[in-house]
């Protein structure tokens, strides 16, 4: 009997240390290292493609970004410029002669090497139910669909390069700031269709008054006199921003790329012609040839041509144009024929 429960005893006890034993079992010091060392190996390379793949993703959106924003600015200038009456080009803006002196010194801006006005043009601009059938008893404030016709005004447009430095449309901060397209508009206000006389402004809406800065001495026999009174411009309309602000190996337009562009037929002697007067581009002491027009005014008559920069809208530094990074540079241009005329 002894002996049994001897034998019960010990081989409990042998149990107990056997399953103390299996519990008590782990991983090494070494095998731990061996597994960090091989997780790292893995995972690294796998979290570099990871983070390539997403910087790739972000430079291809802010290039798609670039691309929509420079085809609706276009869309936007090609829409304004169908309704173009008249359309100044390099020499009416910039040259100018003796007798006909260019009208840069009218127009806003004037002396700003940082702000350059590239398209410039007269055009019809509509107004809705602003002309009262019977001005005796309905003023232009009042009118409503039954009381009122639209009328057409006319409209200084132009369309400006800004390369000053404002930190509003320079993000991220640091580096060159991008350039950037601005718009002005100049426009004339409803007149008293009996008397030909200008409404009172206690009579009109802010929309449907002359701006100050209009001229009503201004004719289309002498476009380059009289273009604006020189005083109290309108604030300009920022269009788009992130045009390129590279000024080093960047393409540059010719006023004979203009003449072959707009079918340019020179006139025969001894009549003269000179190809550069049809290219408005940046003049600065710095220029980036990143938004240009070419003109023919005797066929009214425009082709605009914008270049982006979506590096910039990445980083502040080493976003400069280069051949090898074209891609990220994308042009947009619209060619346009001015239908809106006098008399039509």
């Amino acid at each position: 009997m002894k002996t049994l429960l001897k034998l019960l005893l010990k081989t409990q006890h042998h149990q107990n240390h056997s399953g103390l034993a299996k519990t008590e079992k782990g991983m090494t010091l070494v095998e731990l290292l061996v597994g960090a060392i091989m997780a790292f190996l893995i995972i690294t390379p796998m979290l570099g493609f990871v983070v390539d793949m997403l910087n790739t993703d972000r430079r291809e959106q802010v290039k798609s970004n670039t691309e929509q924003d420079l085809q609706a600015a276009v869309d936007f200038i090609a829409q304004d410029l169908s309704q173009a009456i008249y359309i100044y080009d390099n020499n009416a803006i910039n040259v100018g002669t003796a007798t006909t002196p260019a009208i840069k010194t009218q127009l806003p801006n004037n002396g700003n090497s940082n702000r350059i006005p590239i398209l410039v043009f007269w055009k019809r601009q509509l107004m809705k139910k602003a002309i009262p059938i019977d001005p005796s008893t309905v003023k232009p404030k009042d009118c409503d669909n039954d009381k009122c016709n639209d009328t057409y005004v006319l409209s200084l447009v132009a369309y400006y390069q800004f390369k000053d430095v404002d930190t509003t449309w320079c993000q991220p901060s640091g580096g060159l700031c991008p350039s950037r397209i601005a718009r002005y508009e100049i426009r004339d206000g409803i007149k008293n269709y009996l008397t030909q006389a200008y409404y009172a402004d206690a009579e009109t809406t802010a929309g449907q008054r002359k701006d100050i800065a209009f001229n009503p001495g201004f004719e289309f026999t002498q476009p380059t006199v009289n273009v604006t009174t020189g005083v109290k411009f309108p604030d300009p309309e920022v269009l788009v921003n992130y045009i390129d602000h590279s000024t080093a190996n960047v393409p540059v337009p010719t006023g004979a790329q203009c003449k072959t562009l707009l079918g340019v037929i020179p006139p025969s002697a001894p009549a003269t012609f000179n190809e550069n007067d049809l290219l408005i581009t940046d003049t600065s002491p710095n220029p980036t040839h990143s938004f240009y027009a070419c003109v023919d005014t005797a066929k009214n008559i425009a082709r605009v041509t914008i270049r982006g920069n979506s590096l910039r809208r990445l980083q502040a530094n080493n976003a400069e144009f280069k051949t090898t990074s074209s891609a990220f540079f994308p042009t947009a241009s619209v060619q346009v024929q001015g239908i809106g005329a006098l008399g039509k």
